[in-house]
């Protein structure tokens, strides 16, 4: 099967983008965004920080910084426009004027996400120097949650050796991230958040199972009742992928399992797209197919914002920040 990350280059070729990333005195950032630039299609990159700044680390790197965009943040004319912008979104919420203007005059990624907002640029990536919820919070308060999604959530794109699992041995786990102890209605917005980033992502139609200890009533709990809860409001949503639970992953990933456990299911042994019922099993799941699994995992992705955002990992690598900008550009491109 062709690798994960050249289907991605392929679907991309010939686009036209723009990427803005906020955390430009980063060296990774900096090696990371001189490998975009050899692909093809049409990027363009801007970067903010000081100039000269900027400029030195290239020097030092040997990468020519003078073909990307280069933005003084603290200076831009466009400081005044945003932080309006922001008061706009905030004040019913009780924010100053003055806390609006603070926010976006000392923050570098809530203004990397106002220029995402206003369209200067398709999609923002940043996190390799700033925490998590910094990186998330400005894009839920300024690029905002897409129409009919009140709760943003991640994925991760897995993919296995086994190519007989899964679609292919890829496949989507949600939310491994973001979402601590979603209710059933978050539950809901987590799955249809995965399963239009598995359409996409996976070449393929979503098999998605909403995981639990539980299989269609054999164990009890508030956990199983919540992925139930879920499960019923998906069926009254009437959306238009296949999905089912509660059930075990066994259950979801083992033909043999399901023919014992389900054999009425569609989508038990052959599920694609993982629903977890909490970020515990979420990402101790993730992690442990991916330690002892051997499964090599990518993202997270933010999904269900009207604009893609990504955070990155402080420990990430320059691959993981060249990864993950070929994911945001596809976002953009799928309108995910």
């Amino acid at each position: 099967m062709i690798d994960f990350v050249d289907e991605i280059r392929s679907k991309l070729e010939g686009m036209e983008g723009s990427l803005v990333f906020p955390e430009a005195n980063d060296t990774r950032v900096i090696k990371a965004v001189d490998m975009l630039t050899r692909e093809k299609f049409n990027l363009r990159i801007i970067l903010l920080g000081n100039p000269d700044e900027i400029s030195k680390i290239g020097e030092e790197i040997g990468v020519d910084v003078s073909r990307f965009e280069i933005i003084d943040w603290k200076q831009s004319e466009w400081i005044e426009d945003f932080s309006d912008e922001f008061y706009k979104l905030r004040e019913h919420k009780g924010v100053s004027r003055n806390d609006c203007n603070k926010y976006i005059t000392s923050n570098v990624n809530a203004f990397g996400a106002m220029m995402v907002r206003k369209g200067i640029v398709d999609g923002m990536i940043s996190g390799s120097l700033s925490p998590t919820s910094d990186v998330i919070r400005a894009g839920i308060w300024i690029v905002q949650p897409k129409k009919g999604i009140k709760t943003v959530s991640s994925f991760f794109i897995m993919v296995s050796p086994d190519e007989s699992i899964g679609d292919g041995g890829r496949m989507v786990f949600s939310d491994c991230a973001l979402v601590v102890d979603p209710t059933p209605e978050q539950l809901v917005d987590i799955t249809i958040n995965a399963a239009n980033a598995a359409k996409f992502f996976l070449n393929s139609d979503p098999m998605v199972a909403l995981l639990s200890y539980s299989t269609y009533g054999s164990g009890a709990g508030p956990s199983v009742d919540k992925v139930r809860q879920a499960v019923k409001i998906l069926k009254e949503k009437n959306v238009d992928f296949k999905f089912d639970g509660e059930m075990q992953f066994d259950a979801a990933i083992s033909s043999t399992v399901a023919n014992i456990k389900c054999p009425n299911s569609e989508v038990a042994g052959k599920a694609n797209t993982f629903i977890f019922p909490n970020l515990d099993a979420g990402n101790i799941g993730y992690k442990i197919a991916q330690r002892i699994g051997k499964m090599k995992a990518y993202g997270p992705v933010l999904v269900g914002l009207s604009k893609p955002v990504n955070d990155l990992s402080r420990g990430c690598s320059v691959e993981d920040i060249y990864v993950m900008a070929l994911m945001t550009l596809l976002q953009v491109k799928e309108h995910i």
